[in-house]
């Protein structure tokens, strides 16, 4: 699913693998989070991803000129959920507009896991 939006210039089309990176990199930024989580179908274990496989721990959806952004994470034993959960969600709006140029609608953010 790529996204694609016009300018005065042209169309420009954003592969959808551009836009898991930075969603996945940006919410890395931020305070008290471990990293991002992907469950296993098989057996509902959280596994930790490394920096390679961050697509896994975001989903993305398109609706008509916006995204809507799900992300997975896991967080440091002792640091406020809601402050985390809040940073994440201003920095990964905040960062897919910027970089990108679409708009974000809807961060959704899902604690997976508690890392001490």
């Amino acid at each position: 699913m790529d996204c694609k939006f016009k300018t005065e210039l042209g169309t420009v089309t954003v592969n959808e693998e551009v836009l898991l990176k930075v969603a996945g990199y940006s919410a890395l930024e931020c305070y008290g989070i471990v990293g991002m989580a992907a469950k296993r179908s098989t057996d509902g274990f959280v596994q930790l991803l490394g920096r390679e496989n961050l697509g896994r721990g975001v989903r993305i959806r398109a609706n008509d000129d916006s995204l809507e952004v799900d992300l997975f994470i896991i967080v440091e034993y002792g640091i406020s959920i809601s402050a985390v959960a809040a940073t994440i969600i201003e920095t990964v709006k905040y960062k897919i507009e910027h970089l990108t140029g679409i708009a974000v609608n809807r961060v959704n953010v899902t604690v997976e896991d508690i890392r001490v």
